[in-house]
């Protein structure tokens, strides 16, 4: 098959592309290095800089595609809520143009990365695709919007559709940037370092926290799958880890001794979240194979961030 993958250098998009290549698909992808790495690409990914929102660019690529990965996406919650025009424009806009593109080029596939922050607070931890969003940020918020554009043009164009809600995805290549770093990256971090972790709220919020070979199994088996079009499944691991467990499972791991610091000033975000998979089983096979604490060893062996204790 052929494919396009936006935000194909980033994290999770590097992932699925070398997975592609080395099933002997023809990936194409589209990244504009913000956060993503070129060099996390295997040769045979054919890659072009550029702009989710290049519309003509978009379509020159969209040539002869049999799928769409839209994975292009601003991603940090904090970030979102000190600049949410950015995250608009990227995240909602970007999935518009996207959209267009795909319509008029005639591309029968796609499928969006979305997240489950679309949730928010609920009643209970076990999150549903049935019940009803309550986003807690503009992340969110621009992730719900980036959903229902794609469900209701591709509706509207004949263009089959699936949103996957991504829990919490951790592995190795997921970078630390200065501001605003993922938890489990920096965790490791900070108690290799013998550095401070901090705690918003009192640690207790927890999260779902699914590997990334187990996220790329589910988005390599949407490419193909028949039986859900319009749909919206969740993908993670189906535990639900404390923010403090997950910081004492890293500790006992990496044998370091960092201090911890709580901060009850700057809210944890919502209180319990956790990815019901059911739907995700039924659909797409799915299975998480990597439980966290082996999820963290394999990332502390296979990073090449974390050789040297960096």
């Amino acid at each position: 098959m052929n494919f396009l993958i936006t935000g194909g250098a980033g994290f999770l998009g590097a992932a699925l592309s070398n997975r592609f290549v080395q099933q002997g698909h023809h990936v194409r992808v589209l990244d504009d290095l913000s956060t993503g790495n070129p060099d996390a690409l295997s040769p045979d990914v054919h890659f072009t800089r550029g702009d989710i929102n290049d519309r003509p660019k978009l379509w020159t690529l969209l040539q002869d595609i049999d799928c769409v990965y839209h994975m292009a996406a601003r991603v940090s919650v904090p970030e979102s809520i000190l600049f949410p025009r950015d995250y608009s424009q990227v995240n909602v806009c970007g999935t518009v143009t996207l959209m267009e593109a795909i319509r008029d080029a005639g591309t029968p596939r796609v499928v969006l990365a979305s997240s489950g922050a679309i949730y928010g607070d609920q009643t209970g931890a076990m999150m549903s695709e049935s019940m009803p969003p309550n986003p807690f940020s503009p992340y969110a918020v621009s992730k719900l919007s980036a959903e229902w554009y794609v469900r209701t043009i591709g509706k509207l164009a004949g263009i089959e559709t699936l949103c996957l809600r991504i829990f919490n995805a951790y592995g190795p290549g997921q970078r630390i940037p200065p501001s605003h770093p993922p938890v489990i990256p920096n965790l490791i971090r900070q108690s290799m370092q013998n550095g401070t972790l901090i705690f918003h709220g009192d640690g207790n919020q927890t999260r779902d926290y699914v590997y990334v070979d187990d996220v790329v199994n589910a988005l390599a088996s949407a490419s193909a799958v028949q039986g859900v079009n319009g749909q919206v499944i969740n993908i993670g691991s189906g535990t639900e880890t404390s923010v403090r467990d997950l910081a004492r499972l890293v500790i006992d791991i990496t044998g370091g001794d960092p201090e911890e610091v709580f901060n009850p000033r700057i809210s944890g975000g919502v209180s319990r979240m956790c990815a019901d998979i059911s739907l995700a089983q039924e659909k797409l096979n799915y299975v998480p194979l990597i439980p966290l604490e082996m999820g963290i060893r394999l990332t502390l062996e296979r990073d090449p961030q974390f050789k040297n204790g960096d």
